[in-house]
């Protein structure tokens, strides 16, 4: 990834900084639990939702397995269609491949479709850098960008702004953008939309390249796919005389059949719709019909890395409906931007460590930036086992810190700031294969309870300071059972 939000402190230093926005945490509690209950109602509505998500997690898992062919059939299926693919290994020669297709065209605007991919290698700054804008036409995004702001969400990237701000924040900047906010504009809704309908169609009209993502790719066609619910993608999509899709190698699916569930699941677990209102499919190129010419940007960026790792592989089957998001106590009460990444939540807290690493304390953090209580797994369409990966990661960041070359060798650097973590687990499996050790441990730690102070000194202060360690039992169990079953255990 191209790295991490400018300026941004590890994830504990930003959460405890967000959980004292009232206003913050107002928002995010009224829009998960409205996104959330309106999910469970269209889940609920299909009685084969369990075999559908069991469904998309082999057809996942099949297609990471063989990748590597679906890749290459997908780059042959485009490129008979009238497409040109290009093949981006990180952030820097993807910006770079997008910026030279742009300048080609002699344009210096773009219109984008929504889009995490490009946001995760920062395109529009580099796209800026260039001398070219980009107008983002997703109405969130469009927030967000005119704010100054990052995307806080998966799906609704400006979830952590109400209306009465987003209202000023069009008034105060739409001008400098394009078309001006109307005169006295009001915080409701349908002025709020109009007000970004307006200025947004006369982009649309202009604009000669579109840059856009995929939802998925179709290998045995060449078809790319683009789920929305605005019809601003379908603008983008269609209008542009050049198209330009960034797109992760993961988004790849073997075939149409395949599609088809992906179309039932992604819908009811993202925005709680039974379909998308547009699903915006397009292969290669056609005379007379959308963009004349078309570039499909296969990314890497990290995802190769992850692939090897059989654990943490599992979040590249990952398809950004955010249900994850919206049921994650953590999130609620931090927000998105608390993560340092484009891409939030309990998702973001596996994939981002893998895209980019762990040696940045923000990487590192993120893994710890879970409870663990398992409902992100329950609400995934694709069954990805979030806290399995999360714990890990933890032992990743624990043992070790960067991956280095020592001669033919890669080892893992000792991680910083984890000592005390790893001595306590190496006296704990001191104590473990040594079954008297443990039984005269666990009489001495009953017999002096009395003694015990409820939070722990130095280190762990951080941990215990919001909870008391649990209390010891006044007899070990072996002891309880030797005197209530009256048999010797034999220190088993």
């Amino acid at each position: 990834m191209s790295g991490t939000f400018v300026g941004m402190p590890a994830f504990p230093e930003a959460a405890r900084e967000a959980v004292h926005d009232a206003t913050l945490r107002g928002n995010l509690r009224h829009a998960t639990h409205t996104i959330r209950a309106k999910r469970a109602r269209a889940v609920g509505e299909l009685s084969d939702w369990a075999r559908l998500r069991e469904a998309g997690r082999r057809i996942k898992d099949h297609t990471l397995r063989h990748l590597d062919r679906y890749l290459v059939q997908l780059e042959e299926s485009v490129t008979a269609a009238g497409g040109t693919v290009h093949w981006a290994a990180d952030a820097a020669e993807a910006n770079r491949i997008v910026t030279a297709l742009v300048k080609a065209t002699g344009e210096s605007e773009v219109v984008k479709v929504k889009s995490m991919t490009t946001q995760e290698i920062g395109l529009n700054e580099a796209l800026e850098a260039a001398g070219i804008r980009a107008y983002e036409t997703d109405l969130a995004e469009l927030i967000v960008q005119l704010g100054k702001d990052r995307p806080s969400h998966i799906l609704v990237p400006a979830i952590h702004r109400n209306r009465g701000e987003i209202r000023d924040v069009f008034v105060r900047e739409m001008g400098a953008w394009g078309r001006p906010a109307p005169e006295g504009l009001t915080d409701t809704p349908a002025e709020l939309a109009e007000a970004a309908r307006l200025h947004l169609r006369e982009k649309f009209l202009r604009a000669k390249v579109g840059v856009c993502g995929a939802n998925f790719m179709v290998a045995e066609t060449g078809t790319l796919v683009v789920v929305e619910s605005e019809g601003n993608g379908r603008m983008c999509l269609t209008l542009p005389e050049t198209l330009i899709a960034v797109a992760g190698i993961e988004k790849v699916v073997p075939s149409w059949r395949d599609l088809e569930v992906f179309l039932q699941t992604l819908p009811r677990s993202s925005t709680a719709e039974r379909m998308n209102p547009y699903t915006s499919t397009w292969t290669g190129t056609a005379d007379g019909d959308g963009p004349r010419d078309f570039h499909l940007v296969l990314l890497d960026n990290g995802r190769t890395d992850a692939l090897a790792d059989r654990v943490g592989r599992q979040a590249l089957r990952c398809i950004r409906c955010s249900a994850c998001l919206n049921v994650c106590p953590v999130y609620e009460r931090a927000g998105g931007h608390a993560y340092g990444s484009v891409y939030p939540g309990p998702i973001g807290a596996v994939l981002s460590p893998q895209l980019r690493g762990t040696a940045s304390e923000i990487d590192a953090s993120l893994p710890y930036a879970s409870s663990l209580c398992g409902a992100c797994y329950e609400v995934c369409p694709v069954a990805i086992d979030i806290p399995e990966v999360l714990v890990h990661l933890r032992e990743r960041v624990a043992q070790g810190g960067p991956a280095v070359r020592e001669g033919n060798r890669v080892v893992l650097r000792p991680a910083r700031g984890h000592a005390a973590e790893r001595a306590a687990m190496r006296a704990a499996g001191w104590a473990f294969a040594r079954p008297r050790a443990l039984r005269a441990g666990q009489r001495l730690a009953s017999r002096t309870r009395r003694l015990h102070p409820r939070t722990l000194p130095g280190p762990g202060r951080a941990w215990s300071g919001a909870r008391d360690l649990p209390a010891v039992p006044e007899e070990p169990f072996r002891d309880w059972w030797q005197r209530t079953r009256g048999g010797k255990d034999g220190d088993r």
